[in-house]
């Protein structure tokens, strides 16, 4: 049985091209397991940072207005489902009568 040889397809690997030479030094830093820093960096004194950071403890956006329509029929729902009242979603059937003699 021959063994076939095989062919490299694509373009030819210069090993000592700039960028072979940082992707042969990144696998040796990874090997030794240093971390790699990827990406921009990040400014921690940005702006966005401190939003970031903010983001969750603080409440963002317009404020409630526990008087409106909406927030006394939202309350009304959630006292019923905490007395365990069945709730129905959506419109409710319509109730169709049935006409005698055909």
């Amino acid at each position: 049985m021959k063994e076939k040889e095989i062919k490299k397809l694509g373009r030819p690997v210069n090993e000592n091209s700039v960028r072979q030479q940082k992707l042969k030094l990144i696998n040796e830093l990874k090997e030794q397991g240093v971390e790699i820093k990827r990406g921009r960096p990040i400014n921690k004194e940005s702006d966005r940072q401190k939003r970031l950071e903010l983001k969750g403890k603080v409440k963002l956006g317009r404020k409630v207005n526990p008087n409106s329509e909406r927030q006394k029929r939202l309350n009304e729902l959630e006292m019923k489902r905490n007395s365990g009242v069945e709730i129905k979603r959506g419109r409710p059937k319509m109730v169709k009568e049935e006409v005698e003699g055909a």
